[in-house]
């Protein structure tokens, strides 16, 4: 669910027409409803996303151009806005009494503010868990050394590491998968996709983030260790996004499965002074 809401501004914002170009650059970053969820103790999982119509990264600190009211501004949203398309970037635990209440994430990029409300609404429950028509489940990602095997959407932040401003720090990930229960008849594609990846993204952080490989496409479902050296351009507190996807793609083809997503907060020190 794509919203925007109407707001005073030079430029006024409009939700784009059916057959509009995507833009380059001066667009709207519309925030996304993925949908819901109920979790194992009673409470709900609301999964969220974005579409950045533009061609390059926008960045928006939290604050009144990003922020999740009421309870927020800060419920754990990016700052870091990629181009096009993200699906559940991040998720939000609400109470199993949560009942009707509602929560309104907006975004104010390039003077055009968009919205969308959200709440346990019906016809937007999901289950990221499994696609019942194939038996597909996401992938199992680990992001830590010995760490638990996470599987579905992000919930809190799994690892933390340390880093220096320009010098490259390795991240590395496990990641594995099973077999389609259900798989379909086989059809010919024009560009198969890997049976499995695992992709770092930057979520916040006040500069730059350098990936020396920041996707990693492995053989086959068995997975195993993926790494990347990623750079700090700036001292600050940032947090990654690292995704593990199988065939399913992106978003799951919209079906809201099947990956896995996993966030790591990285604390980067400021470079040593020469002597």
């Amino acid at each position: 669910m794509l919203l925007a809401a109407s707001g005073a501004g030079a430029q006024p914002p409009r939700a784009p027409l059916p057959l509009e170009p995507e833009g380059d650059r001066g667009e709207a970053i519309y925030p996304a409803l993925e949908g819901w969820y109920r979790n194992a103790d009673g409470s709900h999982t609301i999964l969220l996303g974005y579409f950045n119509r533009n061609a390059v990264p926008v960045d928006l600190p939290i604050g009144p151009d990003n922020r999740i009211e009421p309870g927020g501004p800060d419920l754990g949203q990016p700052t870091h806005f990629l181009p096009r398309r993200a699906w559940g970037v991040f998720a939000i635990r609400v109470p199993a009494d949560f009942a009707e209440r509602r929560l309104t994430w907006t975004l104010v990029a390039n003077n055009q503010r968009a919205e969308v409300t959200f709440w346990l609404n019906p016809p937007y429950f999901v289950d990221p868990f499994l696609n019942r028509a194939n038996g597909n489940r996401p992938p199992l990602l680990r992001v830590a050394d010995g760490g638990p095997e996470l599987q579905g959407p992000p919930q809190g932040v799994a690892a933390s590491l340390r880093a220096v401003a320009g010098t490259p720090v390795r991240l590395t990930a496990w990641a594995r998968d099973t077999e389609l229960e259900n798989p379909p008849p086989p059809r010919a594609r024009s560009r198969p996709r890997p049976p499995l990846t695992v992709t770092w993204r930057k979520h916040r952080g006040p500069g730059d983030v350098t990936f020396d490989e920041a996707a990693y496409e492995y053989e086959s479902l068995a997975g195993g260790e993926a790494s990347t050296m990623a750079t700090f351009a700036e001292p600050g507190a940032y947090r990654l996004t690292v995704t593990a996807n199988d065939i399913s793609g992106n978003g799951g083809g919209g079906d809201q499965c099947c990956w896995t997503t996993a966030h790591v907060d990285v604390v980067v020190e400021p470079a040593p002074l020469s002597p």
